[in-house]
């Protein structure tokens, strides 16, 4: 018996000198990567060694994705392609239609998004095949199947007919015609693009590092892609901009903003949409995307929603210094696009997974399995007794 006691007494003594917990994993770095990086002092965000603020409005959704996963822009016979290659596979199997008409009309449609992505790996003829050229084929059938799931479903619980892809649109105008059977003009094409753009990749994010996680067992990338969606569903990810517009909806009139941020700050309560992990200054994303909100609800004769967003980011600003996150203004863009509330984080995620696919081939290329370490804050060397005395 002292001989367990003094081997527990070590481990105990070991355990508690050696191992530091990093809450959340802050600041530990758990990989390297040429695919995006965030400068959270300077609140700036670069894809593949390019500013954001470069590509915004300049770059097409496909352009970016090509950046991601190449490493270069592409010219204009390789956009061509690509935007070819993605067009022309967005489009289920009628297995996987049938799948969504079964699922519960009252399930989320992030939940609907995890199962149906899972599912496709069943479907897909390179599943098992982790070469990378079989990598890159499925690549672009995800990619280019997740944004017809999230149309599809939304067609088939308001029963519509769901659509095919139109040959003569863009990757990310095909997704919004799909998605509400109408041809999106001029400023809608480029706001969806930029949209989905300005969501491609963000460092070493929550969702990005459970698919890096994944991917490092060397498991499919539709299971990687599975988990990423799982890890955006949360409130504190993906989930923050659907917040975002149920808050504004509360919100009659930009008079009541005041009294009422500053009643769920006295009540110590999240403003969902604000601040972030990285940042110390403001979200990048969240300037053009406050650009584009403000047009787009105007036109949409939702000025009012503008109004109250801008002035919740004053009042938040004044009481806390803090500024607003892509969360923020996604929302009021994609409400003033015909979205509803409940897909805004469907279409985040059918535009981060250029940036996912783009860290599961990082991962599959220089591979190592992840596997962190805990601290243990349990006991040692309990006495069993057997269950007849328990």
């Amino acid at each position: 018996m002292s001989t367990v006691k003094n081997t527990s007494e070590k481990t105990e003594k070991m355990e508690k000198k050696e191992k530091t917990v990093v809450r959340g994993l802050e600041d530990i770095v758990a990989a390297e990567t040429g695919v995006s990086y965030v400068d959270g002092v300077n609140g700036a965000l670069y894809y593949a060694g390019y500013n954001v603020h470069d590509l915004a409005g300049r770059t097409s959704y496909e352009e970016t994705i090509h950046l991601l996963w190449y490493g270069e822009l592409p010219n204009r016979i390789e956009l061509a392609d690509f935007r070819s290659r993605l067009v022309s596979e967005m489009r289920l199997p009628s297995q996987v239609i049938r799948m969504i008409e079964l699922a519960p009309p009252n399930s989320h449609p992030m939940a609907v998004l995890r199962s149906i992505v899972s599912a496709l790996g069943m479907f897909d003829p390179d599943v098992e095949n982790n070469t990378l050229e079989a990598n890159q084929r499925k690549a672009v059938r995800l990619t280019a199947q997740i944004p017809t799931i999230i149309a599809d479903l939304h067609r088939v619980r308001t029963h519509q007919p769901v659509l095919s892809p139109d040959p003569h649109l863009g990757f990310a105008p095909n997704f919004l015609y799909m998605f509400r059977g109408s041809l999106p003009d001029q400023e809608e094409t480029e706001a969806i693009d930029l949209c989905m753009m300005l969501h491609a990749d963000h460092g070493l994010n929550a969702s990005t590092f459970a698919a890096r996680v994944t991917a490092s067992t060397k498991s499919d990338m539709h299971a990687a892609i599975t988990s990423a969606i799982a890890t955006l569903k949360g409130p504190l990810h993906g989930g923050a901009n659907q917040r975002v517009m149920e808050m504004l909806n509360r919100i009659d009139d930009v008079d009541e903003v005041k009294a009422y941020i500053e009643g769920m700050l006295d009540e110590k309560k999240r403003i969902m949409g604000f601040g972030h992990r990285v940042y110390k200054t403001e979200d990048p994303r969240a300037k053009h995307l406050r650009n584009i909100s403000e047009s787009l609800c105007h036109r949409a004769n939702q000025g009012h929603l503008y109004e109250i967003s801008h002035r919740i980011e004053q009042v938040v600003r004044k009481a806390k210094g803090i500024y607003p996150n892509v969360d923020f203004y996604s929302a009021t863009v994609q409400h003033a696009l015909g979205i509803p509330k409940e897909y805004f984080t469907t279409v985040f995620a059918a535009s981060r997974i250029s940036g996912w696919i783009a860290h599961i081939l990082e991962q599959y290329a220089d591979n190592r399995l992840i596997r962190p370490t805990s601290k243990y804050t349990g006991q040692y060397g309990r006495t069993f007794v057997p269950i007849e005395k328990r």
